[in-house]
Parts: C-alpha cells; sequence; structure tokens
C-alpha cells in the first residue's frame, strides 16, 4: 500500500519574509492521518487556521497565498513544493507573519528541514487525484494543461527575451518516474531583474529580496557571484513553483502537466477548472502493490529509498 506520510518529530526554522522584510519564525509540526496540509497565523489572538485550498488562493502576482477573513498566508509555494516532492500529505505549518520565509528562494532548505524531523509512514493510504481526461486554461499567449497520466510529469516552457535567462534552457520536463525531486528540481532559485526589485522596494514590496535568497540578473547578466545551480535553473524553478501550487488541490496528481509563460495565476485557475468538472478527475488509492502504477512505486518508494 502506497502510505500517507507526516513527520516524525516538530522542526522550527527562522528566516526573512520575502514581501515584508520581517523577521518569520515557521514551526512544522507532525499531523494525522487525512489532516492535510493547514497553515497557522500563531500571531493572531485567537490563532486563524489556513487550510491548503485552490479557492483559498489569493495575490498571485509574485507569490501563491492563502487568505481567510482578511488574513493572509503568503509564499507557500516553495514550502508545498517540497511537501509534494517528498510525499508528505499531513502536517501543521505554524507561521508568526503574513508569510513563509523565502529562506534562500528554493525549497532545499524546507527539504533539508523535513528530512532532518523525520519522515514516517502513517496506517492511512494516500489519495491520489487522477485526472481522467484533458483540461486546459489559456490566457492570452500563456496556457497551462493537465492530462491523464500514470505518474506524475511537468513540461514547461519560458520566454523572457533576456540574454542570461535565453543563454540557459528554456524548456525543461521532469518526470517523476525518472527523475528525483531532490536532486534535480529542489534546488532552483527564484529569479528577478534588479530593475524590477528596486521598483517593488520603492514601492514597499520585495523588501527581504537579496542576492542571498534570489537569482538576480541585471540587463545583460546574472549578478550572483556563484552563478546558476543548474543549466536551466530558471525553467527548473517555474517547474518546483508548479509543483507547490498544483499541491494546493489537497493530494498528489496523477496528471501530465504541461505549460507556456504560466505562473502562480494560471496554475491555480488550471486546478480550478479541473476540480469543477466533475468527470475529470477521481480519488483514487493503491492498496495492492500489483494495481500500483510503477510510476508511483518509483516516486513513492520506501522511505529508507525514497531521495536518493
Amino acid at each position: 500500500m502506497i502510505r500517507q506520510r507526516t513527520l516524525k518529530s516538530v522542526v522550527k526554522a527562522t528566516g526573512v519574509g520575502l514581501h515584508g522584510g520581517r523577521k518569520v519564525t515557521l514551526i512544522l509540526r507532525p499531523a494525522a492521518p487525512d489532516t492535510g496540509i493547514v497553515f497557522h497565523r500563531v500571531d493572531l489572538d485567537p490563532p486563524l487556521s489556513l487550510p491548503a485550498d485552490p479557492y483559498a488562493v489569493c495575490d498571485t502576482r509574485m507569490c501563491s497565498g492563502l487568505e481567510q477573513g482578511g488574513h493572509k498566508v503568503g509564499t507557500v509555494e516553495h514550502l508545498m513544493s517540497a511537501l509534494a516532492g517528498l510525499g508528505i500529505d499531513n502536517l501543521h505549518v505554524d507561521v508568526d507573519a503574513p508569510e513563509i520565509p523565502i529562506l534562500d528562494g528554493s525549497s532545499a532548505p524546507f527539504v533539508f528541514l523535513l528530512q532532518s524531523a523525520g519522515i514516517e509512514e502513517q496506517k492511512a493510504a494516500k489519495k491520489f487525484l487522477r485526472v481522467k481526461k484533458p483540461v486546459e486554461y489559456v490566457e492570452g499567449d500563456k496556457w497551462v494543461r493537465l492530462e491523464p497520466h500514470d505518474g506524475f510529469r511537468l513540461a514547461f516552457s519560458i520566454v523572457f527575451n533576456h540574454p542570461a535567462i535565453d543563454s540557459t534552457s528554456t524548456r525543461v520536463e521532469v518526470d517523476f518516474a525518472r527523475h528525483s525531486y531532490v536532486r534535480d528540481v529542489a534546488r532552483a532559485r527564484t529569479f528577478g531583474f534588479m530593475q524590477d526589485v528596486e521598483f517593488m522596494q520603492a514601492n514597499g514590496l520585495a523588501l527581504g529580496g537579496s542576492l542571498e535568497n534570489a537569482i538576480v540578473m541585471d540587463e545583460y547578466r546574472v549578478l550572483n557571484v556563484e552563478g546558476l545551480r543548474y543549466a536551466d535553473e530558471f525553467v527548473k524553478h517555474k517547474v518546483l513553483d508548479a509543483i507547490g501550487d498544483l499541491y494546493l488541490c489537497g493530494h498528489p496528481l496523477l496528471a501530465s502537466y504541461s505549460a507556456h509563460k504560466a505562473g502562480h495565476a494560471l496554475n491555480n485557475q488550471i486546478l480550478r477548472v479541473l476540480l469543477e468538472d466533475k468527470e475529470a478527475w477521481e480519488l483514487v488509492s493503491f492498496d495492492q502493490e500489483a494495481a500500483t502504477p510503477p510510476a508511483v512505486s518509483h516516486q513513492f518508494a520506501p522511505l529508507a529509498a525514497a531521495f536518493a
């Protein structure tokens, strides 16, 4: 049986919020089977709980955030991506600010935190959201599509007309029947342009942004002295974001995702299109090994071998 997962112990981290620029404390706690991923604003009185839910997503201009009753938890996508990549179904996320800390701009620090806490399987079957028929969302020259697939793979292409980006691969495909989230995706950082950062900071946004937590470019080149972590880091970060955005549906997907010039807004829209067509999806579990698609067995291998 492919089982649900949570953490073995509590783990804590502190960092800076990308947009508010203030110190944020993050605590990750184990949760019971079928809890899902639940964010808690513990700085509010009383604390406010915001479960992962595509219909609670707000402000997708520069991140994915959740909102309830006028209160938000922003920049959830990198943590959600790590949770999806490690197959964690159930978790309480305590945060004392309106956003998750940006850390180094990738999912790698969250992967480290989760693995440090330890991951354990639970006595409940993992529930997958299986796409049964193709769905698509188009906005001008941008589009995103989900199609049936016995596993989870993503194909993404970007166009930025910038020499630093155009000199790298602008299209990537990640198939978790063959690729490792930890090795092949998790270290890809968010990126931006110096002129945009300066404009946003002058207007009270991206106050925590720096070369320590993003790839930053001027008109011609990457300004980070260490360069890129992957030859295709720009487009691979878009895949990292998409994995996190899609996991807000509450279950791992069995689907083929493809997108061109998409971002947080389109990722959220395709989830809504999918969920609103009751004939386009179903929830499934795999109780018997013989019935489990090989790609699923590979992606959610026993914990001892899962994160090589």
